[in-house]
């Protein structure tokens, strides 16, 4: 039956009349939208298609209370635009300041009603190609070798309208509820539809299904009418403070912990729902039990029929009944339009509600296909802030410029720098880029050296996960070493039983940066890109392979790791082991005695000084030069000759022939020099 079914769905599309775009985009949530700026501004053929009316439909009913936990922070005391994102979870990406979620509200803590606005506008203000109103409800696939992946994408929408694409991108988020069966699963209502108005739970007593931020969220809004509040999951509660984690549960909805450790009647239990049962009583009220107690049982016959835990154990822990039982357990991705040839299954384990994709957010069963926004968590579930706003609007950059390389031959964007810039290169990034803080262990920032390593190539916020096809991915070269620079919190600082507050738990001197606790910078070196094998065979938890040299710069409060002695010395000196070369930066004066004393220059020298753009000498650096100990101090020396000492042009030769300047154990050779 189902070759039949489809065999006649391939011979309706045959016959059908298709629009055709390069890129087709499912959803025009958050991500969505991110993916259609970055192609709108590349100038590429796309459309999206959004089912509802208006942009962000998830959030125009989620979160059920309103209150988004996804921080949206007014002042950071700096000016830094990039820096400041990492402060800012609502923004997505774009040119257009007006376009900055502090500009729609003033909330730490923003309304939902707020995010549905600014969707709309940025959609409405960029001026992107959305199709509303249109659900696309299947997805298939037609082979077609001269397609860019050897195969179109055929989509259908609710009108039986058709279109044809030769890349797909779904961005269409979670939303199908997650839904546990079991005996009497009839009598518990969803988050999606549960009365919001504390009042309807005025003197009820209530059961909670999940431990999510939902159901705590749930808990938060009627913790103060109802008689106790029991929250039941498989899994102990996860606190985001202690696992590093954005999407476990935040201080703003933990009410509820309160009242349960400070003997207020709340009360959280651990169980796997799968063996529970509710049974109703006569007068409405519902009482818990297990599975195993109802086998070869009728429950239409009544309680008094049926053995309840609290008849064998008079102490059972749920033996009271509750008024309502609410299940928060989240979401999963929709599955049911993708036809079988697309290959989208779940995930295994905890990710089974993702589809699953490669590190590059590309579909493993079908080439072209990616996935975008909070279905794309399972590259860095419980890991990161892939699952995100202020995390998947990077991630779907990334996405974004690998299909530029592969479909449209841009590579990947880069800097050339000469190797003198390589400290304050990676100074500048670990201390103002966003992407690499909010998607920390999972986007990267990569150098890659050239020849002689006299200049290198630095590529921004690049998915380490497929770092071993980098060269392919990227249309860039990796063929003297490279380094990978990449945030991470320390290995053992993270944990639902971890207690992140003891005494000692930040690190402050340099010699010990390696066990820093908190998020800092690591710098990984490779003499040679890592092969697959090397990947697939890294350490548990490690997000890269073992390195020829690795390179922690110390945690900081102040995550401003600019300290010359704490921070930028150890650095530059671990780059100069790696390169075996001199990064330091010299005034002219050294420069000209290194001429004569060493037989290869400092790179700074070779770049700056030989091409007459050494650093300009001015009577107020070179007094600050003397103090310092750089340079002789020859103010009180009587110069002779047509050029004052601080005249620059020329003063090389000026130098070499004022016999004046007192006897240095260097003026030997500048004289033999002469001769």
């Amino acid at each position: 039956l189902g070759l039949a079914l489809y065999a006649g769905s391939l011979c309706a599309v045959s016959g059908a009349t298709f629009v055709y775009h390069d890129y087709c985009v499912i959803g025009a949530g958050p991500a969505g939208l991110q993916a259609a700026y970055f192609l709108q501004q590349a100038g590429r053929d796309y459309i999206v298609f959004e089912r509802s009316h208006a942009p962000g439909s998830f959030f125009a009913l989620y979160p059920r209370h309103r209150k988004l936990i996804s921080i949206n922070k007014q002042y950071t005391g700096k000016s830094n635009s990039e820096f400041n994102l990492r402060h800012d979870w609502n923004s997505l990406l774009s040119h257009d300041r007006r376009l900055l979620f502090r500009r729609y509200s003033r909330d730490f803590f923003p309304n939902a009603d707020t995010m549905v606005r600014y969707l709309e506008d940025f959609a409405s203000l960029l001026k992107l190609r959305v199709q509303y109103n249109t659900a696309i409800i299947h997805v298939t696939l037609e082979e077609n070798e001269q397609a860019w992946n050897g195969h179109y994408f055929l989509l259908t929408d609710q009108d039986r309208k058709n279109y044809k694409c030769s890349s797909l991108l779904v961005a269409a988020g979670m939303w199908v509820p997650n839904v546990v069966n079991f005996p009497g699963s009839e009598y518990v209502e969803g988050y999606e539809t549960v009365s919001i108005n504390p009042e309807d739970f005025a003197g009820q007593t209530v059961l909670i299904l999940g431990r999510g931020n939902s159901a705590f969220e749930t808990a938060e809004n009627i913790l103060g009418v109802t008689n106790f509040i029991h929250m039941v999951s498989r899994s102990r509660v996860r606190l985001s403070w202690a696992t590093h984690y954005v999407g476990d549960l935040r201080a703003i909805n933990n009410g509820l912990l309160d009242t349960y450790q400070l003997k207020s009647l709340d009360g959280l239990l651990e169980g796997d729902l799968e063996d529970l049962a509710i049974v109703k009583d006569k007068k409405g009220k519902l009482h818990i039990t297990l599975r195993f107690y109802l086998e070869n049982r009728n429950i239409s016959a009544g309680i008094d029929s049926i053995t309840l835990p609290q008849d064998e154990l008079d102490n059972f822990a749920t033996r009271a009944p509750y008024d309502r039982v609410i299940r928060c357990l989240g979401w999963k991705f929709d599955f049911s339009i993708y036809n079988r040839s697309l290959r989208m299954v779940p995930g295994k384990g905890n990710i089974k509600k993702y589809p699953q994709i490669k590190p590059s957010y590309e579909s493993r069963g079908t080439r072209g296909l990616f996935v975008l926004g909070t279905a794309s968590h399972s590259v860095d579930f419980r890991k990161s802030a892939g699952g995100f706003i202020h995390g998947f609007r990077y991630t779907t950059r990334a996405v974004h410029r690998l299909l530029e390389n592969r479909h449209h031959g841009v590579p990947w964007p880069s800097t050339v720098y000469p190797i003198t810039q390589l400290t304050n290169s990676i100074i500048k990034r670990v201390n103002e880029a966003s992407g690499l803080y909010q998607m920390f262990s999972v986007l990267a920032d990569i150098i890659l050296l050239r020849e002689n390593a006299t200049a290198f190539e630095y590529l921004e916020e690049y998915p380490i996960g497929v770092l071993a096809e980098l060269e392919m991915q990227t249309g860039r070269k990796a063929r003297n070493g490279l380094f990978v620079i990449i945030m991470e919190y320390g290995r053992n600082f993270s944990g639902a039983d971890k207690d992140v507050f003891y005494y000692n738990r930040a690190v402050g001197e340099a010699q010990h940066a390696w066990q820093s606790n908190f998020l800092h910078p690591v710098i990984y070196y490779y003499k040679h890109l890592p092969t697959e094998r090397e990947m697939r065979l890294r350490p548990p938890d490690w997000p890269l392979p073992r390195p020829d040299a690795i390179h922690h710069i110390v945690e900081d409060f102040l995550t401003d790791w600019t300290a010359p002695n704490a921070h930028i010395l150890p650095l530059r000196r671990f780059l100069e082991n790696c390169l075996s070369t001199d990064l330091r930066s010299f005034f002219a004066e050294s420069c000209f005695l290194f001429a004569f004393t060493h037989q290869k220059l400092p790179p700074f020298c070779q770049q700056g000084y030989v091409r007459m753009q050494g650093l300009v000498g001015s009577q107020e650096l070179r007094h600050h030069a003397v103090q310092a100990g750089l340079l002789q101090d020859y103010t009180h020396t009587d110069f002779s000759g047509d050029r004052p000492p601080d005249s620059h042009d020329g003063s090389q030769e000026q130098l070499m022939r004022d016999h004046a300047i007192p006897v240095h154990p260097l003026q030997h050779l500048v004289n033999a020099k002469d001769e």
